[in-house]
């Protein structure tokens, strides 16, 4: 029997893409690789700042892959290419910035019994069978920013928080989320996947039933009444 593999979409392409990238670049800086090391300085300053602000970065961030799909999948266009590039720019440099002098991997995969989603991560942030307010506000703001620069700009807010808890985020599921995130109707999507994400892990916990608020009310959801004048 011929077992036929499904071509892979393009948020898988960003996805599988960032995996082999973030894991030669962590791997490398564990083990104290000059290569590497230096690397995740260049990386850092790009967190939070547009894909083509600092050209230093082009050659860190190889893109060359998805110009040349697996075979059986088609092509990228134009705008496809230009959400995958910015998706992996913002993934790989908020991993940089996570990353810095941590001596265990700030990557981690996400699997259903080890869950690695954003919306985990600033669930575990907070006391069991408790929300804490501000925090789940970051996660909402960060879901319905305007663009793709503010939600940068906010999700670097989050990853500071995370890595002064030494909590650990799947970058390769974030890069194919922040790729999908800059598809029309693709914020939604993405806000249920962080909602989601967000009680997986209270589900876990010891709270009594019904505890924990929704990561986003149905206004949040939807739409957003915020100008972005704070964003940072």
């Amino acid at each position: 029997m011929t077992t036929v593999t499904a071509p892979l979409s393009p948020r898988q392409q960003v996805a599988q893409l960032a995996t082999h990238q973030l894991a030669t670049l962590q791997r490398g800086y564990l083990a104290d690789q000059s290569k590497e090391v230096g690397a995740l300085a260049r990386l850092r300053r790009g967190a939070g700042r547009p894909a083509g602000q600092l050209p230093d970065l082009w050659s860190l961030i190889d893109t060359s892959p998805l110009h040349v799909p697996p075979d059986g999948t088609r092509p990228l266009n134009e705008s496809e290419l230009v959400r995958a590039e910015d998706a992996l720019h913002v993934a790989l440099t908020l991993w940089a910035l996570h990353q810095q002098s941590r001596p265990t991997g700030m990557h981690q995969t996400d699997r259903r019994d080890n869950r690695r989603g954003l919306g985990t991560g600033v669930r575990r942030m907070m006391k069991p069978g408790e929300i804490d307010e501000p925090l789940r506000k970051r996660l909402v703001r960060a879901g319905t920013a305007p663009d793709l620069t503010a939600l940068a700009q906010r999700l670097r807010d989050i990853v500071v928080l995370l890595r002064r808890e030494d909590i650990p985020l799947d970058y390769a599921l974030l890069a194919g989320q922040l790729y999908t995130w800059q598809r029309p109707g693709g914020s939604d999507t993405v806000r249920r996947e962080w909602g989601s994400s967000f009680h997986a892990w209270h589900d876990k916990s010891a709270a009594a039933p019904g505890a924990a608020g929704p990561a986003f009310t149905r206004e949040e959801n939807t739409h957003s009444t915020d100008t972005d004048k704070d964003a940072s």
